[in-house]
């Protein structure tokens, strides 16, 4: 019996990385192994259809790729004779002996599309790219570029990573913490990409955010006790159990205060909340299980009014000693808005701005504005927020935040 075309779909999704990463392990040549991977992949969507799902999937792409492989690599003229005589010789040599096709090489390419030679922004194309699945459109309608230049991006990602001679296994020498961390940062990037789109009249990518919570899953498997890999899967979820909430049916934002909470995923909430108790104790606290904590702290509230924003305050300030960026700071001062009122937030907003610029830079100028419009009109200045409010529209390039933003400015 043939399979249904989203099984099939859905199974080459999956055991797409471990094919590219069977080849990279093998043969190296990133580029060159993405195309052979991509050729297999078409090669069962067509035949699978027509008959049926083989016993064992990832053998039979992993055997097809292969082919595709030396193929490619004998028309390279640079490494023809070397080639050539690598396949001389092994003459029957079968690709799935050489690599077992239950061997998992998924934590190795998350490793290697995260090489330090990279930009943070080369890391997260080559990610949804290689480990992902996504197509290049894909990847830069997510990001709002052109698809020719997200095409640039990833290909300058792969000459780069074969100029650097990084190897697709590591040695005990290695960093693997930090190339880690770099993972779990692009996973991050991500999640949150999805999760308020920077430009477009979108107010989430749900293909993004999905991926990412996948992603962080394999993850967490492959490094189950690494703590703040736990951490970044709990985040994930407990911040997307809320998605069905925030957005009205015309695509408007809704607030988190006046989101239906009985409508968030409690399956999520559970799962998140279960993740970030099991990890929160294991050594030092970093980012990722700190963000889960206050995730959870909002979970755990069945109603807005019921929010514990004094241990959010207290966790904020704790993040903010590991990761002090713009971005928390800002929440900060929320969190004390809520807990300790209007003024103390205006002054510690007054503070922060004054050390770090937090209303002139360009990546925290247009949240800072918006806070500091909700402070003004707690205040009781509605003119003063009202220049906030349009200064914050302004400054956004995320159409529903920015409609939301102009109507608070006219008090709707």
């Amino acid at each position: 019996m043939t399979a249904r075309p989203d099984a099939i779909e859905d199974l080459l999704r999956m055991e797409a990385p471990q094919v590219l990463g069977a080849l990279v392990r093998r043969f190296g040549h990133f580029d060159i192994a993405e195309e052979a991977t991509q050729d297999a992949l078409l090669a069962a969507s067509q035949q699978w259809r027509r008959d049926a799902i083989p016993d064992q999937p990832r053998s039979w792409l992993i055997r097809v790729a292969y082919r595709r492989m030396v193929d490619a690599l004998r028309a390279e003229s640079a490494d023809r004779r070397r080639e050539e005589q690598y396949v001389a010789s092994e003459p029957h040599a079968s690709f799935s002996h050489a690599a077992p096709a239950d061997h998992d090489d998924s934590l190795n390419l998350l490793l290697l599309c995260c090489h330090p030679a990279l930009s943070s922004a080369s890391r997260i194309a080559l990610t949804l790219r290689a480990v992902g699945g996504l197509t290049t459109a894909e990847i830069a309608h997510a990001y709002g570029v052109t698809e020719q230049t997200m095409a640039v991006r990833i290909s300058r990602a792969k000459q780069q990573i074969r100029k650097s001679g990084a190897r697709f296994e590591f040695a005990a020498d290695d960093d693997l913490s930090g190339r880690l961390s770099a993972v779990m940062r692009v996973l991050y990037l991500i999640f949150n990409e999805g999760y308020t789109v920077t430009t477009g009249t979108e107010l989430t990518r749900t293909d993004l955010t999905g991926e990412a919570i996948r992603l962080a899953r394999l993850l967490h498997a492959l490094v189950p006790d690494d703590p703040e890999s736990t951490g970044l899967l709990a985040l994930m979820l407990l911040i997307d159990s809320r998605r069905a909430t925030r957005s009205t049916s015309n695509g408007d934002l809704i607030p988190l205060r006046d989101q239906d909470r009985t409508r968030w995923d409690l399956d999520s909430i559970r799962e998140g909340s279960d993740l970030i108790r099991a990890a929160w104790s294991q050594g030092n606290v970093g980012t990722y299980r700190l963000q889960a904590a206050i995730a959870a702290v909002h979970a755990s509230a069945p109603v807005a009014e019921q929010t514990d924003w004094a241990q959010i305050a207290a966790l904020y300030l704790a993040l903010e000693q590991v990761e002090p960026s713009g971005p928390v700071r800002l929440a900060r001062v929320v969190a004390v808005a809520h807990a300790f009122g209007p003024a103390r937030a205006t002054a510690l907003l007054e503070e922060l701005d004054r050390e770090h610029g937090l209303l002139q830079h360009p990546l925290t100028r247009h949240r800072a504005h918006a806070i500091r419009a909700h402070l003004r009109e707690a205040e009781g200045d509605p003119t003063a927020a009202r220049e906030d409010f349009l200064a914050a529209a302004d400054m956004t390039t995320n159409e529903p935040e920015s409609r939301y933003l102009s109507r608070k400015a006219f008090g709707e």
